[in-house]
């Protein structure tokens, strides 16, 4: 996992609750668009949006310099997306905002990304 605190499916951290612990996002210094876009999105169908926030920055800390602002919106996507599990709809608002803002405003984004899908999702959120 990249922070090696235990935590729950949402991403909160436990405190003394070994046994709920889940299974976090293995650490890599290198990932590759296609393989972030993946994972992430495999994370996304089993309602693990902490984990594919995870993903999407390590793909963030390791992209091309024209990359940079696509896999950050898409950490703020999956941050939104963990918020609303979380039960915080106005913390998501705000986030999926500013995911929506970085997206439309990036020069390129990594052919593997479904941007209408993105901001078809962030379109909701920013309705919440």
């Amino acid at each position: 996992m990249v922070n090696e605190q235990s935590r729950d499916r949402y991403g909160r951290p436990l405190r003394g609750v070994l046994d709920a612990a889940f299974p976090g996002v293995p650490a890599r210094r290198q990932i590759s668009s296609a393989e972030a876009w993946s994972q992430a999105s495999d994370y996304l169908a089993t309602d693990l949006p902490f984990h594919a926030h995870e993903v999407f920055e390590q793909r963030w800390r390791c992209c091309p310099e024209n990359e940079r602002n696509a896999w950050q919106a898409l950490a703020q996507w999956a941050a939104a997306l963990t918020h609303v599990a979380r039960g915080g709809s106005e913390g998501s608002k705000s986030l999926a905002l500013r995911a929506k803002e970085n997206l439309e405003s990036c020069s390129y984004v990594p052919p593997e990304i479904n941007t209408i899908l993105v901001l078809e999702s962030l379109n909701s959120l920013t309705r919440v």
